[in-house]
Order: structure tokens, then C-alpha cells, then sequence
């Protein structure tokens, strides 16, 4: 095999981890016969693992088992109290509720500590240049988990980890960019006031959610203290498609990476912006994530960012997601998308997202005085 282009990090620990079935995320129902799986399944990281291996970069990626994270590395983002609430699921018996639409088991710990594991292995090997992208194919996901808290099916912030660690090893600047369909909320509270580390979430206008995500993801949300204007919120009106996901990155979050100037960029690539996800109600279709991907990868190039450290986050269509984080890889490299989308069809005709992305602009340019500060 010549240099790989990818290098990829799984382990079937992440597979362990079992979030139930139910009514979609509630549990159980007395009126259903046949009950939905949780949209957070397994099944989910076999597919993806499946696309990679079958598809047009399977002579591309070399495949590496990550170590399970320490308590130290775990501690450079969490409270302790944290590491050791995650570490007491090991005692839940069966399948059990942690908080809002999140499930464990007595599996869930060892889970999380090899996703958050592998995060910083591709961490490692984006600082090291082992490959123009390294893969975390992380379960659970982590972009909602702050330093002290379970959210949105998130134990540990995998991309803040791989970021922190990115700061660690010498970057003096990183940048996070996440294109989940869901705010980025982990990632921002745990470098809220730290101004060496650009927070991009590009998400759907949902707003705050129960006791746990709290912030809203608004344009104005820009970061405090020595963090201010370090946090961009790039929130885009319900049903955007790859049009508006396009304009987003080019009026906004490519500019804004040519700004801050990062010496090592963190994807968290989520696919539930796509237009079969159950939990996100965009349009956002496989070239839609290619030219997110691609979009990406230019400006990473630009800066002399050689290689980019990517974490596996949302993206609940059990098929179409593995596609979908496929297409993203492919843009990511500068790769034409030479797979058949076997689903896209839904019209992309609204321009309701301009003056949402007119919003984040505004507050990007606002903050120009408070990063120079």
C-alpha cells in the first residue's frame, strides 16, 4: 500500500455500547408492537466502517485500533466529577435512561473512553502528518458533552479532546468546524473563554434544549473573557439544503478560518443535516456534504494545515449516513464523489437561509476588535 491518504481509528468497544429501543428516543410504549430502535445504534458505525472499506477509498485508508483515554486525558477537558458519573454507568443494569433522549449500558463507559480515544489518536496522527486526514469513526459521539455534563447522547467531548490535545503538541491556534445538524454545545462551553481555540458550529436554528443544552446557538453567542469572539454560530432555518450549507461556509466560515489563521483544524463530522435524518430535517444531500467536505479541505490547504484530525458525530439514517460521511471524506481530500446517490430527490429552492447567514456575518465581523485584543 502506498502512503495512505486516510487513517482511520475504530474499535469494536464502540460497538458495545447499547441505547435501547423504543418510541424514537422516549422508551418504550405500551401502544407499539414492533418498538424503533434508538437513533443512536451500532448499526450506524457498521455501515459507515462498511462504506469505507467497500467503497472508493478502501485502498486509500489504513486501519488502526486507538487505546482506551486515560483519566489525565479525559481530565485536560472534564471535571473529575465527570469521568467518574461516566464511569458509574458500568453498574447500570440492562439498558438505562442518563438524561433527556440519552441511554446507556454497563458497556457505555468503556465506549466512550475508546471513542474518546480515538479522537486523540487522530489528534496524534494529524500532528504528526501521518495522512492528509485522520478518522476517529468515534460511538458515542461527543459534540454536546460539555466538561461537566451528558447530553444528546454524548459522554465525552471527543473533538474538544482532539483539539486540546492538537493545543498540547504545540498548535497555537486550532479550530474546531462542526457541521452537525445540532449545535455544537459540548465543544463551545469547554472552550467558551479560551481564544486560542475557534469554536465553528454549523447547525439548525433549534435553539436550547432541556436542563443540559442550554445555549442557544445564536449568532450572538460569541464566547467570554479571553474567548470572546472566538465562537461562531452559524444557525440555519429548518428544511436548508446544500445551497444554504454552501453559502454558509463561503460568505462565513471559510473567511473565518482565513482570519484566525489555525495550525490544525478538527472536523466533527456529523451527516444528520441530510435529507433522510429522522433528527434533522434539513435537506443537506451526499454532494451537499461533498462540498462541505471539500469546502473544508481548500481552506485547510490554503493555510498549510496538512492534515485534518475528523471525528465521526451525528447522522442517524442508518444507510444514507454512511454514505453521506463517505462523500464528506471525499470532499475533504479534493476527491471527486464517484458514488451513486441512490436517494437525493428533495428540491432545493429556498432562500430562507440568507438572512440567517447575513446574522452570522454581522457578528463574525463584530467580534474582529475583541480578537485582536
Amino acid at each position: 500500500m502506498s502512503a495512505p491518504e486516510i487513517i482511520a481509528f475504530r474499535h469494536d468497544d464502540c460497538l458495545s455500547h447499547d441505547t435501547g429501543a423504543g418510541l424514537f428516543e422516549a422508551g418504550p410504549s405500551p401502544l407499539i408492537e414492533v418498538p424503533e430502535a434508538h437513533p443512536e445504534s451500532a448499526d450506524l458505525l457498521r455501515n459507515l466502517e462498511a462504506a469505507l472499506r467497500r467503497g472508493p477509498l478502501a485502498d486509500a485508508i489504513a486501519w488502526r485500533e486507538p487505546s482506551l483515554a486515560s483519566d489525565a486525558e479525559l481530565l485536560t477537558v472534564h471535571t473529575p466529577a465527570h469521568v467518574a458519573t461516566v464511569d458509574a454507568l458500568a453498574r447500570v443494569t440492562g439498558v438505562g435512561h442518563v438524561e433527556g433522549q440519552t441511554w446507556a449500558s454497563a458497556a457505555t463507559p468503556q465506549a466512550a473512553r475508546r471513542s474518546a480515544g480515538a479522537a486523540l489518536a487522530a489528534a496524534d496522527a494529524a500532528s504528526d502528518g501521518a495522512a492528509p486526514v485522520a478518522f476517529a469513526l468515534t460511538r458515542p459521539p461527543g459534540h454536546h458533552c460539555g466538561p461537566d455534563t451528558i447530553d444528546g447522547y454524548c459522554f465525552y467531548s471527543n473533538a474538544a479532546l482532539a483539539a486540546r490535545r492538537l493545543r498540547d503538541r504545540g498548535a497555537e491556534r486550532v479550530a474546531v468546524v462542526d457541521w452537525d445538524v445540532h449545535h455544537g454545545n459540548g465543544t463551545e462551553a469547554c472552550f467558551w473563554g479560551d481564544g486560542s481555540v475557534l469554536t465553528v458550529s454549523v447547525h439548525m436554528d433549534h435553539r436550547a434544549w432541556g436542563h443540559n443544552h442550554r445555549q442557544d446557538g445564536v449568532p450572538a453567542d460569541r464566547g467570554a473573557g479571553p474567548g470572546l469572539g472566538a465562537n461562531l454560530n452559524v444557525p440555519l432555518p429548518l428544511g436548508s439544503g446544500d445551497r444554504a450549507y454552501a453559502d454558509a461556509l463561503d460568505r462565513v466560515v471559510v473567511p473565518a478560518l482565513a482570519e484566525f489563521r489555525p495550525q490544525a483544524i478538527v472536523c466533527a463530522q456529523g451527516t444528520d443535516a441530510s435529507q433522510f435524518d429522522a433528527n434533522g430535517r434539513m435537506c443537506v444531500s451526499m454532494a451537499g456534504f461533498h462540498a462541505i467536505g471539500g469546502r473544508i479541505g481548500a481552506a485547510a490547504r490554503d493555510l498549510g494545515v496538512g492534515s485534518l484530525a475528523v471525528t465521526r458525530e451525528g447522522g442517524y439514517a442508518r444507510t444514507y449516513s454512511a454514505l453521506c460521511h463517505l462523500a464528506c471524506l471525499l470532499g475533504l481530500l479534493g476527491r471527486t464523489l464517484d458514488v451513486e446517490d441512490p436517494l437525493a430527490y428533495l428540491p432545493d429552492t429556498s432562500d430562507a437561509h440568507v438572512a440567517f447567514v447575513d446574522a452570522a456575518l454581522a457578528a463574525w465581523d463584530a467580534g474582529r476588535g475583541d480578537r485582536a485584543a
